[in-house]
C-alpha cells in the first residue's frame, strides 16, 4: 500500500533562512520553550510535551537501548527534510547510529537517521501534523522508517521503503497492547502493552 499525503501547491510563507533566524530567535527568547518546525512551506510550532508523551519517549529509548546499544535515540534534534531539505523538522525522537550527530549543527541532515518517532499531541493540529505532513517529509528525506505512536487512536503505525515523491510506500499499524518488529537493520521487537498507561 502507498502512504501518501495530498500536498496542496502553496507558496512558501519565507525562506528557510528567514526561518531559521526566527527559530533561533524563539528559542533564545523563551528559553527553548517555544520550538519551531517549517515543514510544507509554513511555520508550525511543536507543542510542549505533557509527562505521558515524554514517558512513551523513554519507553522506547529503554527499549532501543536493551535490543541496540549501538545505537542513540535523540530528543529535539532537528532535520533538513523534504525532498530538496528544504524543510525543517523538530521529530520527538531521532534514533542513529552512536554518536551520529556529534558535530552537528541545530538542522542536522537526515543521511545516517535510521528511525523518526513521533507521539501524537491532543491538540487540532495533530492530523495533519503527523499523520499527513510528516510522513511525507520524513519519507521525500529517505528516512527508513517513521513510528508513529498515536496516543488519540490507541494505535502505533510504522512506516516503511521511503520513496521521495510520495513519503512511504508501506505502513503497518496495530492497536496498542500489540506487539510490533522493527525490521531489519534495527531488528527490534517492541511489547506495546505499558503504552496503555500512557493514553486516554
Amino acid at each position: 500500500m502507498t502512504v501518501m499525503a495530498e500536498r496542496t501547491v502553496q507558496t512558501p510563507q519565507m525562506s528557510v533562512e528567514e526561518f531559521e533566524r526566527i527559530a533561533a530567535f524563539a528559542a533564545k527568547e523563551t528559553d527553548d520553550a517555544v520550538r519551531l518546525e517549517f515543514i510544507n512551506g509554513r511555520i508550525g510550532v511543536k507543542k510542549v510535551a505533557d509527562g505521558d508523551h515524554n514517558s512513551v519517549i523513554v519507553w522506547l529509548s529503554k527499549r532501543c537501548m536493551r535490543a541496540r546499544p549501538d545505537l542513540d535515540l535523540y530528543q529535539g534534534q532537528g532535520l533538513r527534510v523534504e525532498k530538496y531539505r528544504e524543510g525543517r523538522a523538530r521529530p520527538d525522537a531521532v534514533l542513529v547510529p552512536e554518536d551520529h550527530f556529534a558535530g552537528h549543527g541545530e538542522w542536522a541532515d537526515p543521511s545516517g537517521v535510521l528511525l523518526v518517532l513521533e507521539v501524537t499531541s491532543y491538540d487540532s493540529d495533530t492530523d495533519r501534523r503527523d499523520r499527513q505532513e510528516r510522513p511525507v517529509a520524513y519519507g521525500a528525506a529517505g528516512i527508513p522508517f517513521y513510528l508513529l505512536i498515536d496516543r488519540n487512536a490507541c494505535t502505533v503505525k510504522l512506516y516503511s521503503d521511503p520513496d521521495p515523491g510520495v513519503g512511504y510506500r508501506d505502513s503497518r499499524t496495530v492497536p496498542i497492547g500489540v506487539q510490533l518488529l522493527l525490521p531489519q537493520p534495527l531488528g527490534i521487537e517492541l511489547d506495546t502493552e505499558k503504552l496503555k498507561q500512557y493514553v486516554d
